[in-house]
């Protein structure tokens, strides 16, 4: 698949990790996208291996980028291994790379206007300006072919014209046969992306999640292996999923090992707005604590419970974890409680006094 269109259609905010690097994987964070995915309890299967850590040290053979052929759902698959610690592991820093996500686009959510048969795709004047090839307004009225490929590198042949009162731009003949073939509904959102190979792409992104039918057996031999330090591979859906449960071993152990946070800190985390652009919102540190303390007592998951300083659409999680977010406060860093330099196990007990009013992590 095409690796731009792939990343546009994921989102802005999700970034994989590089094949070849260490990562963290965390057990907490696929039971949430598998539940969240199939509409089941999965958990129970986790619990049958209690020798799994919470937080397990990976080395990533392998990321392959794929789309459901159903509904255009994206998706990437990884390929893991267990590490072993030995005494006085040391961690060199390694280079990762940020997966490239596209710049010349837009991302447009679906009227109903837009998705009836007898009408067209009305483009936003900038956003046609910004993303597709010129008119020539010399023509009256201006017209155009444009052909865009999908996901599939399957080509659809649109005609953009600009006409109206007042005059806007729009993709008419054969846009009532793209939104029929992808069983597109009002909702759904539209990207197109102008890329550098002088290239028209198109990918879709659904309103409502499709349920999966993630299997139990899956999930099942995912913490069989997990746990008996075993190769797995997961499959990661970075519109399902609603938090990143692969994360390199650099940003977590930054976060981790070397950050300073402790209840009333005010911070700022990114999140997605409806066009696909970032926007930052502020909140404030509530408290400290581990989400899971009888089944994962030790586990860094979403330990920050916070409070968002504005109401906004859609429900903001009240629990992240620290490499989600980016404290305001300044402050001298004291020596970590968790040198990289020393032996370190990812499943260690917190230190005694971790989860007093200061957290040091």
């Amino acid at each position: 698949l095409d690796s731009e269109l792939w990343h546009a259609c994921a989102g802005p905010l999700v970034c994989l990790p590089t094949a070849g690097t260490r990562v963290i994987y965390f057990p907490q964070g696929h039971i949430e996208q598998v539940a969240a995915s199939a509409n089941k309890e999965v958990e129970c299967h986790f619990c049958n291996y209690p020798s799994l850590l919470p937080q397990l040290l990976c080395q990533l053979h392998n990321v392959t980028l794929h789309a459901d052929v159903e509904t255009d759902e994206v998706y990437a698959q990884m390929t893991l291994q267990p590490l072993g610690l030995q005494k006085d592991t040391y961690f060199p820093i390694e280079m990762s790379f940020a997966s490239k996500q596209p710049t010349n686009y837009f991302c447009k959510i679906l009227t109903a206007s837009d998705t009836s048969t007898h009408g067209g795709f009305s483009i936003p004047r900038r956003a046609a300006e910004k993303v597709l090839p010129p008119l020539d307004f010399s023509q009256q009225p201006p017209v155009q072919e444009l052909i865009a490929r999908d996901l599939y590198d399957v080509e659809w042949k649109f005609r953009h014209i600009f006409r109206g009162q007042p005059k806007r731009h729009l993709l008419t003949t054969g846009w009532s046969v793209f939104v029929s073939a992808k069983r597109l509904v009002a909702g759904d959102s539209v990207l197109f992306i102008w890329n550098e190979k002088n290239q028209l792409l198109l990918g879709i992104r659904r309103a409502n999640q499709p349920q999966t039918s993630a299997s139990s057996s899956l999930v099942l031999s995912t913490a069989h292996a997990a746990a008996t330090k075993s190769r797995f591979t997961i499959f990661y859906n970075p519109r399902a999923s609603p938090t990143e449960f692969v994360i390199p071993l650099s940003k977590y152990t930054k976060a981790v090992f070397h950050t300073r946070v402790s209840i009333g800190m005010r911070f700022r985390m990114l999140f997605e707005t409806e066009e696909s652009s970032i926007r930052r919102y502020m909140g404030t540190i509530t408290g400290i604590s581990v989400l899971d303390p009888v089944r994962w007592p030790t586990s860094h998951w979403k330990t920050v419970q916070v409070g968002w300083d504005e109401s906004t659409e859609g429900e903001r999680q009240c629990r992240v974890s620290l490499w989600e977010i980016e404290p305001l406060a300044t402050f001298s860093m004291y020596p970590s409680l968790f040198p990289i330099g020393r032996s370190w196990h990812p499943g260690a007990s917190f230190p005694h006094g971790m989860f007093s009013c200061v957290f040091f992590i």
